[in-house]
């Protein structure tokens, strides 16, 4: 796996083991043993979908202990000034007066519907290092270019509320 992942992630993901073994995996539990109570299992669709729900329930909790056991642990070593991980980002492509508002996240937080794009995608790739009032050519393909430039760059912290991504 090797996912590269801030301490902040690393924590939300241990979070999110420990609600998944303490409160998730004992309601599970207690819906499989009252499954199990209404008598004939080779009929019972309860009892085998709170069996596939312990499943999906275990195998994510070892998805998320595997993710950190392999995990790169990384940290952000841009000035105050540049693009870097965690850090908003606000772009207008040439011409135009309307911007758009990205921030920089690691592989899990990634959400492109919410803005929150990974350094090692294109416009991320493009933008790193670099400052307010930049123009940055983003190359996606062979046959797709295109040029932004940045407006502001905002320090907003690892701890702001990004989700983690299912799996």
């Amino acid at each position: 796996m090797y996912d590269r992942l801030t301490e902040s992630d690393i924590k939300k993901i241990k979070e999110e083991i420990e609600h998944r073994k303490l409160v998730v995996r004992p309601q599970i539990l207690s819906e499989v043993r009252e499954a199990r109570a209404h008598g004939d299992l080779s009929e019972n669709f309860e009892y085998y979908a709170a069996r596939k729900a312990k499943g999906e329930n275990d195998s994510r909790i070892a998805y998320l202990e595997n993710m950190i056991k392999t995990a790169t642990v990384i940290r952000d070593s841009s000035a105050e000034d540049e693009v870097g991980l965690n850090k908003r980002v606000i772009i207008r492509f040439p011409g135009e007066t309307e911007t758009e508002e990205f921030k920089i996240v690691t592989s899990v937080r990634a959400d492109s519907l919410r803005n929150l794009i990974t350094e090692d995608s294109p416009l991320g790739k493009a933008l790193m290092g670099h400052h307010a009032g930049e123009s940055v050519h983003v190359s996606v393909s062979a046959d797709v270019q295109y040029d932004v430039e940045i407006v502001e760059i905002r320090n907003t912290g690892e701890e702001e509320s990004d989700t983690l991504k299912a799996y």
